[in-house]
Formats: structure tokens, C-alpha cells, sequence
């Protein structure tokens, strides 16, 4: 490393200690389910896990993590009542995590927790449900979440529901349905924050129309340094001051790396081309696979390919409105030099070697995400004293 690496490092490290990251999306949960069906002891965040996880305690302390939203995810092909189960032993999960490691972790439910674990030296933990299957349609179930310490909601996963487009699925609704702006106004109410990563331009705009509250993006990149349909247009990002909603940057290669993009279409086209579903992960698609990869390398991005994307987010939405979501132990490859929660440290460093001042790290680490949620507490108390809770069914509005 160059004498100024080391320096812009150290100084990183220093922001850190005063401003820790706020990380909009880890999805250490699943993991847990998927890998030792929620056996703690199996996987003790206390000691390194460096061999099956991103993430450990050590990890989020050495990366200089103050405040985590956990993510809370089910799979699309939950649906329906095995869907709300499924999160409910998600949020167990986290109550868990929290629970058993004290000294490390805080439950925290508003943006005063927050600052409180920041204080006391520990780091902020909340909830994020990822996908509106989640709720089932129920109204009832997503104030059920809220009660919960679900404080964001992402409106879909990687598939449509009945009420809202994906990015990655073909058009449905054409953004939000009547009953999508329903639940939009409702987390408002709640104050519960509206996450629209993973959801479809369109469901952007919709959501930003209606919504009385800030919005976040909780782990997406910008869609002009790379064409993704996971990323956020331009016009979106633009929108972000007048609402006062913040995106974070998320850390997946096939997110952030044009090249790695067109990559996985490569890769995807092979399989099918051989009879494959582009997501099997059987043996013999995994073999066809990995031969793609050994004669076509995959792309490989760095802290300065992220860095890239901040420099774009802050120009377009401001540096007010931008944050960090790496989406670890959600993806199966990091950049180099992000290998791991303990990587913000070198993203820090770019960002200053390019000039960031010390006042808009603060905003990107820890400020912007505190402040909106913050905003959204303060907009529901305002719509609590003027309305009710909303019994509204799918049916009812959509037919």
C-alpha cells in the first residue's frame, strides 16, 4: 500500500469511529435459516465466521458497522400464510441475535435508538422485511410487522405480487396498483420506511407519487454507471431531495459492473442454451457452469467500481440523499477489497482520496439514514392524529 493509502486509510477509520455506517441491508438471517436452520450455536456470531458467512461481530466492529437493518427476507416462492410464517422466523431470528449478544448489539425501533446504540458504543439493530408477500395482502399483518420492529418494507423481491412490479419481472400492474398505494400509505402511517429496491422504475414513480414520507432505496446502485434494471434511474435519484429519501449504494458485482452484467447474461444464455433454467444449481448445470467460467473469466469489481456509483448518486440525488447497503451474506460474490462487512473502512478511503470532506462521509455513513428515519416517525405521528388505520382489502380496491 502507498504512504497515502495507509493515510486515507487510517483517516477512514477515524470518520468511522465517529460516524459508524448505517448498513441498509444484511441478510445474515437467511443465511442462518439456509445453513443451520437458525442453530446459533452452530454459527456463533461471536467467533470468526469467516468460513461460511460475511459476517460476524469482530467483522462489524473492524468495519466500523454503528447501526445494521437486518434483513428479514423470504423467498418469492413462499406465498400466502407459509410467506408470513416464514418472516416471522425471520424477526425471531434477529430478536435472537440481539438477545444473546448484549454487549454488541441494541434492538432499535426509532432514530433516538439509534443514536442511543451509537452512544453506548453498541450497534443499532432494526428489521427490514423484503418483499410485500410478506404481508399477504393484509394490512392488518404489515402493522402486525411494524409491531414487530419491521421498520422498512421493500414492495417486492425479484418477482411481481398482486399489487406491485418487480425490476426484474415483466410488467404487471404498470407500478402500483390501487390497493400498492394503500400499503404505501399505510407504512406511511406507521412509519414504516418504503424501500424501493428491487422494484420496477415504474414502481418508483408510483411510490414517490403517493407517498406522504420519505422513501429509501436499501441496497441499489446507479442504473447510468450501470444498465441493471435493479438500479435507479436518474430521474428517480433526482426526485430524492424533494422527497428527502436516501439510496444506498449496494456492493454486487452483477449490480455494479457493466462488464459482470453482461457476464451473467453470457452465463445465464449457456445454461439455457443447454436446457438449463438460468438459476438451476444441480450438479449438471453447476458443471456447465463452471466450464463457462473457466474458459470466459468473470469480471471482477473493486471498492473504486462502488466508489463510482457514490460519485454519480451524490451528483444526481445530492449528498444529502445517498447511504450504504452492501447486501452481505445475500450474494454469492463481493468486490475485491469489499470482501466482507469488515470492508467499509477501504470504500471510506476512496472516497476520500477522491476528495470527499470528512462532513459528507458523516452524511453517508451514519446522518442521511438516521435523519429519514427520524422523518418518517415524524410523519406518522402527524397522520395518526388525523386518520385511522386502513382495513382496505385487495379485493375491495383492485377488483
Amino acid at each position: 500500500m502507498s504512504g497515502m493509502t495507509d493515510d486515507a486509510l487510517r483517516q477512514a477509520r477515524a470518520v468511522l469511529a465517529e460516524f459508524p455506517v448505517v448498513d441498509g441491508h444484511n441478510d445474515l438471517p437467511w443465511a442462518l435459516r439456509e445453513q443451520v436452520t437458525y442453530d446459533l450455536d452452530a454459527r456463533d456470531i461471536a467467533a470468526d465466521q469467516s468460513a461460511h458467512l460475511h459476517t460476524d461481530l469482530a467483522r462489524l466492529r473492524s468495519g466500523g458497522v454503528g447501526a445494521q437493518f437486518w434483513s428479514v427476507y423470504v423467498r418469492t416462492d413462499l406465498t400466502g400464510d407459509a410467506a408470513v410464517s416464514a418472516t416471522l422466523e425471520q424477526i425471531d431470528c434477529v430478536d435472537q441475535l440481539i438477545a444473546r449478544h448484549p454487549s454488541d448489539l441494541r434492538a432499535a425501533l426509532t432514530a433516538a435508538d439509534m443514536e442511543a446504540a451509537r452512544a453506548e458504543g453498541r450497534i443499532a439493530s432494526l428489521k427490514g422485511a423484503e418483499g410485500g408477500h410478506s404481508i399477504n395482502n393484509s394490512l392488518a399483518t404489515l402493522r402486525a410487522l411494524y409491531t414487530l420492529g419491521v421498520r422498512y418494507m421493500t414492495l417486492t423481491h425479484n418477482d411481481n405480487i398482486a399489487w406491485a412490479d418487480s425490476a426484474t419481472d415483466e410488467p404487471g400492474v404498470g407500478g402500483l396498483s390501487a390497493f400498492g398505494r394503500e400499503v404505501v400509505r399505510e407504512m406511511n402511517r406507521e412509519g414504516m420506511l418504503v424501500d424501493l429496491s428491487h422494484v420496477a422504475a415504474t414502481t418508483m414513480r408510483a411510490a414517490l407519487d403517493t407517498t406522504e414520507a420519505p422513501v429509501i432505496f436499501s441496497h441499489s446502485s446507479a442504473r447510468a454507471v450501470c444498465d441493471h434494471p435493479r438500479n435507479i434511474p436518474d430521474d428517480v435519484l433526482a426526485r430524492l431531495s424533494g422527497n428527502g429519501g436516501v439510496a444506498m449504494v449496494t456492493f454486487v458485482p452483477k449490480f455494479v459492473l457493466q462488464a459482470a452484467v453482461d457476464w451473467t447474461a453470457a452465463a445465464d444464455d449457456n445454461l439455457r442454451a443447454h436446457g438449463f433454467h438460468h438459476l438451476d444449481s444441480s450438479p449438471d448445470a453447476m458443471k456447465l457452469h463452471r466450464a463457462f467460467e473457466e474458459s470466459t473469466p468473470r469480471p471482477v469489481a473493486t471498492v473504486s467500481t462502488v466508489a463510482d456509483h457514490l460519485d454519480h448518486m451524490r451528483e444526481v440525488a445530492g449528498v444529502d440523499h445517498i447511504g450504504i447497503g452492501g447486501d452481505y451474506d445475500g450474494t454469492a460474490f463481493t468486490p475485491d477489497g469489499l470482501d466482507d462487512v469488515a470492508g467499509y473502512p477501504n470504500l471510506i478511503a476512496e472516497l476520500l482520496v477522491r476528495g470527499w470532506s470528512k462532513t459528507d462521509l458523516a452524511k453517508l455513513t451514519w446522518g442521511n439514514a438516521v435523519r429519514v428515519l427520524g422523518a418518517a416517525e415524524d410523519v406518522a405521528r402527524d397522520l395518526q392524529a388525523r386518520r385511522g388505520p386502513s382495513n382496505a382489502t385487495l379485493e375491495q380496491l383492485d377488483g
